[in-house]
């Protein structure tokens, strides 16, 4: 029995050593230097950046917090990404599988039994019952790397699984944010009209007055009232407007139409110095471009498998060890069995061939995606921080303009009643000034949504989805593919 069994254990574990040796890291897309990529980005060896910034440190209000927590249990779309995950981990476990033994327990029982005068008188209702216990394995052996490179695919794919719902969350929390600061840009814009509304309406009233007491003509005072009714008109669309953005809002967080708890856009605030850090970093949380890296990953892994199908398979076809007798319990009935062999194809070559060079140009195909998905996101950032400095530039100017446009207000209406001023000017100034008003909310609506983009532009924040810490993403090297999480 031992010297059955010792050259069956010893083959055993020849193998499992040479499958943990056959180990190899998932490797390194190539390196794009995203300095030269984004202009206008000012030098800096601080390697602080908001996309490393959790979003519940980057947005602030506490109403908006809970908007994006909600969202994030709740909305649908980053619900599906979820499911795709749970889709490629199972995928990723099936893959893995293939490369250990194929093992099943078997118990077996048969009885042979022959009837009378079969054979002759000596033989007569002689029966037979054989019996057998063990297991039964099955095995291709990775001489190549050829599975161990088809698990580097499924892997960078459930990896490409993460980054897409990173790059769902990341869009969600930004649609998000960009939609609350909007809805308080329409709460602050009917703030305002209301607010001029009153004043036009005593400006029309004075105007009348000036009518009665012949200063001024029935035309002065219909213009005035034509400016009070036009601005009212205004009321209705900008509610309307806010019931649309908190119905939109609603749907983003998974839930039926209904109000939106807010605050003010009064009490945002408009960062003027935005931490992007050190270029090098800048680009390495995006997850369009993670996810591009790992398409490239997982070409070169897939050109491994079409290069390895070149190499013959060493496979056990058959190995069994256990009990098999026609006496159960018998010490002498253990028994061990191994088969395998070499399987090289001969006549399918060309198609070989053919398969190696359509995943060696889908490796050269994924390299140039990667570089276009790091230029345009070095594009996109660049576009973001040009804008959001011209935008903050605006902020003094605007003020000054708001400043002189109330002095203007209030001269027309002094000089109007001194009649030393026609009633059109008093109208115009107000125009004026409402316009300005309503262009100054609509500036910082523009610096909070850059923000937004940026953060969205960047990466997205440092807490995002992670791989489930299960037996699955061990670290056994006989088991995972070598990229560490």
């Amino acid at each position: 029995m031992k010297t059955i069994i010792k050259p069956f254990l010893i083959g055993i574990i020849t193998i499992s050593i040479s499958s943990c040796q056959s180990y190899r890291e998932l490797g390194t897309a190539p390196e794009i230097d995203a300095e030269e990529m984004i202009r206008g980005l000012e030098q800096t060896t601080d390697t602080t950046s908001i996309a490393d910034i959790p979003w519940r440190e980057y947005f602030k209000d506490a109403k908006l917090q809970a908007l994006i927590g909600e969202a994030i249990n709740q909305n649908l779309d980053l619900q599906v990404a979820m499911a795709r995950i749970k889709q490629s981990e199972a995928s990723l476990s099936m893959t893995r599988a293939n490369r250990l033994p194929d093992v099943s327990a078997s118990l077996n029982y048969s009885n042979n039994t022959l009837s009378n005068g079969a054979y002759g008188k000596d033989v007569l209702g002689y029966s037979t019952n054989q019996y057998s216990l063990g297991f039964n394995a099955s095995w291709e052996i990775d001489l190549w790397g050829k599975l161990a490179n088809q698990a580097k695919v499924e892997y960078a794919g459930y990896l490409n699984t993460l980054e897409y719902a990173n790059l769902v969350q990341t869009d969600m929390i930004a649609n998000i944010a960009s939609s609350y600061y909007t809805l308080l840009n329409l709460d602050k814009q009917l703030q305002v009209t209301k607010e001029t509304i009153l004043l036009l309406q005593e400006s029309a009233e004075t105007m009348a007055a000036l009518k009665e007491a012949g200063q001024q003509n029935q035309l002065a005072v219909e213009q005035s009232y034509a400016l009070l009714y036009n601005t009212q008109l205004s009321v209705p669309e900008l509610e309307s407007q806010i019931r649309e953005q908190e119905n939109a809002i609603c749907i983003l967080l998974g839930r039926k139409p209904g109000e939106v708890a807010r605050t003010s856009i009064d009490e945002q605030t408009v960062d003027e110095d935005l931490e992007v850090g050190v270029p090098a970093k800048m680009l390495a949380n995006r997850p369009d471009v993670k996810q591009a890296e790992l398409d490239v990953l997982a070409a070169y892994a897939t050109t491994g498998v079409a290069k390895a199908s070149f190499y013959p398979s060493l496979s056990i076809s058959s190995a069994s060890f256990g009990l098999s007798s026609t006496d159960f319990f018998d010490p002498k009935s253990i028994a061990a069995s191994i088969a395998g062999g070499l399987t090289q194809s001969i006549f399918n070559r060309k198609q070989l061939k053919g398969n190696l060079k359509i995943a060696e140009a889908q490796q050269e195909e994924a390299v140039i995606n990667f570089s276009v998905t790091v230029l345009q996101a070095g594009q996109e950032v660049s576009d973001i921080l040009f804008g959001y400095q011209a935008s903050l530039r605006k902020n003094d100017l605007r003020t000054q303009q708001i400043a002189s446009l109330t002095k203007a207000v209030d001269y027309s209406q002094d000089l109007l009643v001194a009649g030393e001023a026609i009633y059109t000017e008093v109208l115009q100034a107000q125009q004026d000034l409402l316009s300005a008003q309503l262009n100054q909310v609509n500036d910082k609506l523009e610096q909070l949504n850059y923000g937004v983009q940026l953060y969205k532009a960047l990466g997205g924040g440092a807490d995002q989805t992670q791989a489930p810490s299960t037996p699955l993403m061990g670290r056994n090297k006989c088991y995972l593919l070598g990229a560490s999480l």
